[in-house]
């Protein structure tokens, strides 16, 4: 391979990709449209899967400094009812095979195992285009190109590169999450501690579809929530999220008559709900093979969120990497292996949880015990 890997995108898909190559002597680029790694909040807890993300780890050669960074005792899970009676518990043993860690700890391991500049941060990709003999063009904002023999498209949910392949755009599956943090909890909100427990706390109304939510406990006492609701688009349109108070007042109105140890989580956050829609691409999204360029992670195979989304992110980075130092000769030959892999990996994950589950189908996926293990 006579130029780098070019990697648009530093999520962890992107970055196990370029770690993996690394690791067998191939060259990468990642162009990320973030202008540095603490640009942003990097989101909130992952479990990661002994069958998938840990997997992509060990091929990384990153176990160990991964084992460095779980948080003990976050397997824990429990289930309430909207009126906190308690529908499940379970405690965290020590042998479930997904244990918790911060994303943003998990992604600063993932940057420092790779050389100096193999991440050019603030390059937001504008557009890409093809060359001839499968080399592609992208450009970038700020008026500069690259090109390169071998494309891939880490880039999310809305990904620069995609429509290289596929003409599939995301649709709006019919909810959205709210998101929001308590801090110090256990010091100033108690009782909503004691609710969620040590690990991750789901909430439900069994009679009603449509509201229910999940929280973790992060670092330090806190508290991080993602609150469901199924309206339309518009309906949001009409909540002020400048206005932080006002936001999770009306957030909570929706919530009326739950425990108020669970709306506190709505109400009693230390910073302005996020409102964070869901899309998703058609299940089964694939696309015939085009010389030079391939996706993975959102950018691939964009689902609701249900536990497999980063997972399978890392998975996908570290079985193309694989495959490229496999056919070190052969790009298309790699892309071709990989993609016959990815397809159906992709699509069986996608179904784990429905785009809009029922009560029942969520009560069901806290209470699976793969789930917690």
């Amino acid at each position: 391979m006579h130029t780098p890997v070019t990697i648009i995108g530093a999520g962890l898909g992107g970055l196990v990709l370029a770690r993996v190559l690394h690791v067998h002597g191939i060259p990468a680029a990642v162009y990320e449209a973030e202008p540095s790694p603490t640009a942003r909040s990097q989101g909130g807890m992952l479990d990661i899967h002994d069958h998938s993300g840990q997997l992509a780890l060990r091929a990384a050669g990153l176990t160990d400094a991964f084992h460095d960074i779980v948080l003990e005792g976050r397997q824990a899970i429990r289930l309430l009812h909207r009126d906190g009676t308690v529908l499940f518990d379970k405690a965290d043993d020590g042998t479930g095979g997904s244990p918790e860690v911060q994303r943003g700890e998990l992604r600063q391991v993932l940057l420092d195992s790779l050389p100096a500049g193999t991440v050019r941060w603030g390059r937001k990709a504008t557009g890409v285009r093809a060359l001839a003999e499968g080399r592609h063009e992208v450009a970038f904002a700020d008026g500069t190109t690259t090109v390169t023999s071998l494309l891939v498209g880490a880039d999310g949910a809305w990904s620069r590169v995609r429509p290289l392949l596929s003409d599939a755009l995301p649709q709006y599956v019919g909810r959205s999450f709210v998101e929001t943090c308590l801090y110090d909890a256990d010091t100033l909100h108690p009782a909503t501690a004691k609710a969620v427990g040590g690990g991750t706390l789901g909430a439900v109304d069994p009679d009603e579809h449509g509201k229910w939510f999940v929280a973790h406990r992060e670092k330090d006492g806190t508290l991080h929530a993602y609150v469901t609701l199924a309206k339309p688009q518009d309906w949001f349109t009409t909540i002020d999220f400048t206005d932080a108070a006002a936001a999770a007042a009306r957030i909570a109105e929706e919530y009326d008559g739950w425990a108020p140890e669970l709306t506190t989580l709505i109400t009693g956050g230390g910073t302005a709900p996020i409102l964070r829609p869901l899309y998703t691409l058609p299940n089964g999204h694939s696309w015939d093979r085009v010389p030079g360029v391939t996706l993975l992670g959102d950018a691939a195979h964009l689902t609701t969120p249900n536990g497999e989304g980063a997972n399978l992110a890392m998975q996908d980075g570290a079985e193309l990497g694989l495959a490229l130092a496999a056919h070190p000769d052969d790009i298309e030959a790699a892309l071709t292996s990989y993609e016959q892999a990815l397809f159906p990996r992709s699509a069986v994950a996608a179904t784990v949880v429905g785009h809009n589950p029922t009560p029942q189908e969520v009560i069901s996926f806290f209470t699976q015990a793969e789930r917690a293990g």
